[in-house]
């Protein structure tokens, strides 16, 4: 499965974030977070899939890389790459995380190889609503679940809270519908639904031979 967002598709998240970035500068507010602690549940979320000092991370849709900083600070030392559609950010997060390696683009842009990275994460990516999204979003989950050696981890909005799901800028989902595409990829998972009430995290891990 393969998908790539459109050139206004774009065009129009990155608008949205250097808005944002100028609104907020070096803050979660600037990368759509409504705070720090909202942000720190959600790393908090993806990193206890099993992320272990020593792995290495692709981390999808990075921001500033503050995922990386996150998993120092709870004493996991990893080797750390992110990527991101906003040059701003980006360029932001070389300053303040000089030894993470960041790169502007999305997942398709960066085109990694099979197999070549330990574990890889997105956390809030795919949260905006545009034509496509869901077709998008599986082929992004197929592509990450391809790179990885041992695992992924991502979170969505769950559509079963009725404020989110009426959003029209929001992209929200059945949890049951993402499952039965993750049975697709692996046997071996694990959905995490009990840490806030419109938010969900699936762990995908490659099976053992």
């Amino acid at each position: 499965m393969t998908a790539s967002l459109k050139q206004d598709q774009r065009n129009r998240i990155i608008a949205s974030q250097r808005d944002a970035f100028k609104r907020h500068g070096f803050h979660p507010n600037a990368l759509l977070w409504s705070s720090k602690e909202i942000q720190e549940t959600r790393f908090n979320i993806i990193a206890n899939m099993g992320i272990q000092a020593g792995d290495s991370v692709l981390d999808i849709g990075c921001g500033f890389g503050d995922f990386n900083t996150y998993l120092k600070r709870t004493k996991r030392s990893i080797s750390y790459t992110g990527i991101d559609l906003s040059q701003e950010l980006i360029e932001e997060g070389r300053k303040h995380y000089p030894d993470a390696h960041l790169v502007v683009g999305d997942l398709f842009d960066f085109n990694p190889d099979q197999d070549s990275f330990d574990y890889v994460t997105l956390s809030g990516t795919l949260n905006r609503k545009f034509d496509g999204a869901s077709q998008y979003t599986y082929a992004v989950i197929s592509r990450m679940f391809n790179t990885c050696r041992k695992g992924i981890a991502f979170n969505l909005l769950d559509a079963r809270d009725e404020w989110t799901a009426s959003r029209w800028d929001l992209q929200s989902f059945q949890p049951g519908e993402i499952i039965e595409f993750v049975t697709s990829l692996s046997s071996d998972y694990t959905l995490v639904d009990n840490y806030l009430k419109n938010d969900f995290s699936v762990y995908i891990y490659k099976e053992t031979k």
